[in-house]
């Protein structure tokens, strides 16, 4: 199906008038956030809320993914004031809940999980009584430094599976369907089941059902607590293209899947994204069900 004949209830409206004041403390504070970078659908409604994913370790990412709209030029040095500002722009924005990610950095030893857990560290100093989100890269499942961020312990550790493993050649050709699955599951292990681990997979590569409900039920097998599923959006015609336009009810559907297997709480909808109103997971999270 063409990008360009997109249905009913995918033309979200972007107001950018509600992003220029959150625009302009963030480039004060040289700071970068996902929302922008990979031209997130929902960034004004976030924006207007005061609600922002912060994007460490620059704009360039080791990987090319073809579905993603992050920067693949060479990656700049981590900047060392990187954590104190984002704790700055924390305590300023007096935010409830702080999701922090970044590019995948293949060229760093530690494929920088010392400046997600030092970032950590410098929100934590602050008053702010926010809960933290780290949406994590794989780190090439690498133990030590997937046990830097559990160390650090943020109320969630967030990994993307992103999609089927059937299209990872095509789409994902530097990650691995079971490497992300295997950094769930060791986060899960070295936190001692004190942190809430997440992942989010995008539909509308042309994916089967079949497919989802099998990543489902892989996740469930990781001991994933919490799941976002929406829909794919090209950013581009040079990005991988939209081959189908999940209705509404089949999102609707994956959800009560989903529920059925443990999982904690689920979002999914097409406009869902994986740091969208990510306050709210662990909310409902921690409610009886």
């Amino acid at each position: 199906m063409s990008n360009k004949t997109r249905p009913a209830w995918l033309e979200k409206k972007i107001n950018l008038r509600d992003c220029s004041s959150m625009k302009s403390l963030l480039r004060g504070l040289a700071l970068n956030t996902v929302c922008e970078e990979a031209a997130c659908p929902n960034i004004s409604e976030c924006f207007g809320r005061g609600i922002a994913t912060f994007m460490i370790l620059g704009k360039n990412c080791t990987r090319k993914c073809r579905f993603c709209n992050i920067g693949k030029e060479k990656p700049s040095e981590p900047d060392s004031l990187e954590p104190y500002n984002i704790a700055e722009a924390v305590a300023h924005l007096k935010l409830r809940h702080i999701v922090i990610t970044s590019v995948t950095r293949d060229d760093l030893p530690d494929g920088g999980s010392g400046h997600f857990a030092g970032t950590i560290k410098a929100i934590r100093k602050t008053a702010c009584k926010a809960s933290i989100e780290v949406l994590i890269p794989d780190f090439k499942a690498d133990i030590d430094a997937i046990k830097k961020i559990t160390d650090a312990a943020p109320d969630i550790i967030n990994h993307n599976v992103e999609t089927v493993p059937r299209f990872y050649p095509e789409i994902r050709p530097e990650a691995g369907y079971k490497r992300s699955l295997d950094v769930l599951r060791t986060a899960k292990a070295l936190s001692a089941d004190k942190i809430y681990t997440k992942s989010g997979i995008m539909l509308g590569f042309g994916e089967t059902v079949e497919e989802v409900l099998s990543v489902l039920n892989d996740l469930s097998q990781a001991r994933c607590d919490l799941l976002s599923i929406g829909q794919y959006l090209a950013p581009s015609r040079a990005h991988y293209p939209v081959k189908e336009y999940i209705k509404p009810e089949i999102f609707d559907y994956y959800r009560e899947k989903a529920l059925m297997l443990g999982f904690k709480f689920v979002k999914s909808s097409p406009y869902t994204r994986s740091s969208y109103l990510a306050d709210e997971y662990l909310s409902k999270a921690a409610a009886p069900r």
